[in-house]
């Protein structure tokens, strides 16, 4: 879809969006186009349920007196209470509906709605809501009936602020392109994506400027990541460690760093998962590409950073070569560790990438993303992901991250009395700690692994995939984190 601003001015065709409260028809836009209608919306609007709430739309179809083939009048709620991010879902609200509407032109006649928000960041907000709903990942159908197909190929976002709205817009779609990125790499299927396949798409940000390394198994098994490669060693695809480093800010700053966990596909190994549902495993890489996207978004806005992001990908199955329950493997660290379930297999992974990172990148601080435990959607479902941190400056800005870009996380506990859970007596720990508090003892074993640098650990189990359509995304893959972590480095680097 193809997403433009203008001046403030009626339509010479396509749809004409309005936006408005249940005081409709006191909007200067409204009420202008009402008399030149010769009354059609003041009617509508008696003869229906619309109340201008935040999901009424009533449609308007061939009013006489304009140019425009349809009026849409949609619901802003309470204008008072309004946010940017209320903009966006709006955005998407639209998008969604004009898709199937039949015009291929739609505009979105902005005025002064009476929010408290400068008009430039509505359209900005509008626009970007749109531009996330309008996704779609449809490679693989091919035989889709044109009545399924979106009618929708422009929207114009019409405003007295049309040139500000543009340039704050032209930011958010660098953000959008590497949401779009994460949504297209969760979204591949286990034959298509793999460790390796995954590693070339990273090594394709060096187009954006962005230095990329790709470490194979030999130098792995060099640097005694035998964490790492121990939940690899049952596949035939052989696993990758990728850095990515964006440098944009002072040449003396250390870095902040993100850390991915890339398992491409997990059947779970040796403690294989059950048939039911397995295939939904191939976003079990969703840490990697939620890592990945955020260094395109960070790239392409410019951000005056210095970031480093670090994903490791695997592929977990059984074989005979598989690794076993009851194994104890040497983390790079030197840590040891007994694997008491192969399919705690995340962990495992992120316990070398922690430390190869802080070790050789020394950065200001660490966040991990990975789809870690079912256990995290049990205790928030699919609204929030969990984070885990004993940082409190780091865990106030998160939180802050996750409102304003509408990615929202949750800060879960972290105590002494979850470490102790996973002690144990043949190494220096086990990869789980029981079925209670699954999601705690399993950011617990990720600290181990911090060597005390600022760390946060984010569980995106529950977000990176959505089975029910949003405001902003389709069923499928989300996009989740990458806007949560841009806008983290926009708040403390730029």
């Amino acid at each position: 879809m193809k997403l433009s601003f203008s001046e403030a001015k009626d339509p010479k065709s396509g749809v004409l969006v309005l936006l408005a409260d249940k005081d409709a028809i006191q909007n200067p836009h409204v009420r202008r186009l009402d008399d030149a209608t010769g009354g059609a919306i003041s009617k509508a609007i008696k003869s229906s349920r619309w109340g201008g709430q935040a999901t009424d739309i009533l449609d308007l179809l061939a009013p006489s007196g304009i140019d425009a083939s349809r009026i849409i009048l949609a619901g802003l709620g309470d204008v008072k209470t309004l946010k940017v991010t209320d903009f966006e879902r709006l955005g998407g609200r639209l998008a969604k509906y004009l898709q199937s509407a039949g015009d291929p032109l739609a505009t979105i006649l902005l005025d002064n709605t009476g929010a408290d928000l400068p008009l430039a960041e509505q359209a900005c907000a509008l626009a970007t809501g749109a531009m996330l709903r309008s996704y779609r990942f449809d490679k693989y159908r091919t035989k889709e009936p044109k009545s399924k197909k979106p009618t929708l190929k422009e929207l114009v976002i019409a405003s007295a602020e049309h040139k500000k709205a543009q340039s704050l817009f032209s930011v958010e779609n660098a953000v959008l392109s590497g949401v779009f990125l994460t949504r297209d790499l969760v979204s591949e299927p286990a034959n298509i994506l793999y460790p390796e396949s995954f590693a070339k798409i990273a090594q394709s940000l060096g187009d954006d400027g962005i230095e990329v390394e790709v470490l194979n198994e030999k130098e792995m098994r060099k640097l005694g990541m035998n964490a790492l490669l121990g939940v690899g060693q049952g596949s035939d695809r052989e696993s990758r460690l990728v850095v990515m480093r964006w440098n944009g800010g002072d040449p003396a700053d250390q870095p902040i760093a993100f850390v991915g966990k890339g398992v491409t596909f997990d059947t779970g190994g040796i403690s294989i998962k059950p048939a039911e549902g397995m295939e939904q495993m191939k976003w079990d890489m969703g840490g990697a590409g939620i890592v990945t996207g955020l260094m395109r978004a960070l790239a392409r806005r410019k951000a005056k950073a210095n970031v480093v992001g670090v994903i490791g990908l695997v592929e977990n199955m059984p074989s005979g070569s598989a690794q076993r329950p009851g194994d104890v493997v040497t983390s790079m660290s030197g840590q040891t560790i007994e694997v008491i379930n192969t399919d705690a297999e995340g962990r495992l992974v992120l316990a070398d990438a922690l430390w190869y990172t802080q070790d050789r990148f020394k950065p200001t601080s660490m966040i991990d993303l990975a789809t870690l435990t079912g256990a995290i959607i049990i205790s928030l479902g699919h609204e929030y992901a969990g984070y885990f941190t004993a940082d409190e400056g780091l865990s106030a800005a998160l939180y802050k991250a996750g409102d304003q870009s509408g990615d929202k996380v949750w800060r879960m506990p972290l105590a002494d009395e979850y470490d102790k859970l996973i002690n144990c007596d043949i190494a220096d720990m086990k990869n789980v700690g029981g079925r209670a508090a699954g999601s705690i003892t399993a950011a617990q074993f990720l600290k181990r692994f911090s060597n005390d640098v600022p760390w946060v650990h984010i569980d995106v189990a529950g977000m990176v995939w959505s089975d029910k359509e949003h405001d902003l995304y389709e069923k499928g893959a989300t996009g989740f984190g990458v806007r949560l972590l841009d806008r983290y480095v926009r708040d403390h680097k730029g």
